[in-house]
């Protein structure tokens, strides 16, 4: 129907006010290209470097609840063989399940005592597998009791906007709907309350947005103790 014609219909009461014909189609919302770059220093006022090889996860959690399409859960698996998990950074959505398969020709006991879920899957041997679910965001650090050097990471997330650090530190997160966002970082090694204070709110629009450089101080070296909350001891039994 020509726009001249509806506008004339319409003020004569025989069209209602929502008729498409006398609107412009709503512009679709945009998206963007979110980058940034991790960097490490080793004390203030030091020369940054890059931070290759060094395991890093950034995310973005909309201000305003439902501006982003929910996450949803799967199946992943952590895999335990010569003594290591692969991977050794797993990024889940939050509600996914975790599979844990021995697939060693001796026994593991995979726990976690930490924030984002804390279980003890117990002693098994070879050829089994157990599971856990992340029911909440958080980062769970993975250890095996009784082999004190095995070790794995695994992000739960409730937004599907995240990266993870390429071998040049960098991120970059595409198809970023516009708005305000809190961006979150993860950077193994760092300390807790060291990450909380690079959380900071950022706004995405026009395409793209450069978050710049996510400075990190060089990561601390330290063993981690067993689910007792002890030093390891070496094993007597070869079959361990």
């Amino acid at each position: 129907m020509p726009v001249a014609r509806a506008a004339v219909l319409f003020c004569l009461g025989l069209l209602p006010s929502g008729f498409a014909g006398t609107q412009e189609a709503a512009a679709p919302t945009q998206r963007a290209e979110v980058t940034a770059r991790l960097v490490v220093s080793a004390h203030r006022g030091a020369a940054h470097s890059a931070g290759k090889g060094r395991p890093a996860v950034i995310w973005l959690k909309p201000i305003a609840e439902g501006s982003v399409v929910p996450v949803t859960p799967g199946h992943f698996t952590l895999l335990q063989k010569n003594k290591m998990f692969t991977p050794h950074l797993l990024v889940v959505p939050v509600g996914s399940s975790v599979a844990f398969p021995n697939a060693d020709p001796l026994f593991h006991n995979v726990f976690s005592l930490f924030d984002g879920r804390r279980f003890d899957l117990g002693l098994y041997e070879a050829g089994t597998t157990r599971s856990v679910m992340f029911s909440r965001e958080g980062v769970s650090y993975i250890f095996c009791n009784i082999h004190s050097e095995m070790s794995a990471v695994v992000i739960s997330l409730s937004t599907p906007l995240y990266d993870v650090a390429d071998d040049a530190g960098k991120f970059r997160i595409s198809d970023v709907p516009d708005g305000e966002y809190e961006m979150h970082i993860w950077v193994e090694g760092e300390r807790q309350t060291a990450l909380d204070q690079l959380t900071k709110r950022v706004h995405v629009a026009g395409g793209s947005a450069d978050l710049g450089e996510i400075v990190a101080s060089h990561p601390e070296q330290g063993q981690h103790l067993n689910k007792f909350g002890r030093p390891y001891e070496p094993s007597a039994n070869p079959i361990y």
